[in-house]
C-alpha cells in the first residue's frame, strides 16, 4: 500500500461527472491518496492508518515538526488512486500491473479510512474508482510519500 500525504490549509473534491455526488471538504489536515497494491492486505492497511494519524508533520510553537493530526485535531481527505503504483520505467506508458484489481482493492481502501476514524481522525473520502477533481492547498509545502515496504 502507498499513500502520498500533504499537509494542507483546506482540501476538497467533487465529481464533476455525477451530479448527484456532493462536493466534501476538510479543513486543516492531511489530503491522503491511497494506492493498494497486488500484495497488501488489511494489515498493511492498519499499520499505514497508524503512521498517517501519528506522524508528527505539524509544527509546533518554534516551528518543529513535532505534531500528529491528533495533536492539532486536523482532519483527513482520503482519495482512492491506483495510479502510485504506476511504473514508468519502461517506454512512455505507465504500467499498472503492481496495483491490485479494484474488487480486492476497493475493501483495502475501505478498511484504511476505517482505520484512520477509529483512531479518532475526523474523514471525508473520495468515491472509489470515481473521475473526481481534488484541489487542495498544501501547506509548508509538507508533501511525503509512505509505503508499508518502508513504513
Amino acid at each position: 500500500m502507498r499513500v502520498l500525504i500533504q499537509r494542507v490549509r483546506r482540501a476538497q473534491v467533487s465529481f464533476p461527472e455525477d451530479a448527484a455526488l456532493k462536493p466534501r471538504a476538510i479543513g486543516a489536515g492531511l489530503l491522503i491518496l491511497v494506492g493498494v497494491g497486488e500484495k497488501d492486505d488489511a494489515s498493511a492497511a492498519r499499520r499505514l492508518a497508524e503512521k498517517c494519524a501519528q506522524l508528527r508533520i505539524f509544527p509546533n510553537d518554534d516551528g518543529k515538526f513535532d505534531k500528529s493530526l491528533g495533536d492539532v485535531r486536523g482532519s483527513a481527505l482520503v482519495i482512492s488512486q491506483f495510479t502510485l503504483f504506476g511504473d514508468c520505467r519502461k517506454g512512455r506508458r505507465p504500467d499498472f500491473t503492481s496495483a491490485m484489481a479494484p474488487a480486492s482493492a476497493e475493501p483495502l481502501y475501505r478498511a484504511f479510512v476505517g482505520d484512520l476514524k477509529s483512531l479518532g481522525v475526523p474523514v471525508e473520502t473520495g468515491e472509489f474508482g470515481a473521475s473526481m477533481d481534488v484541489e487542495l492547498v498544501n501547506h509548508g509545502p509538507v508533501t511525503l510519500w509512505l509505503d508499508t515496504e518502508s513504513a
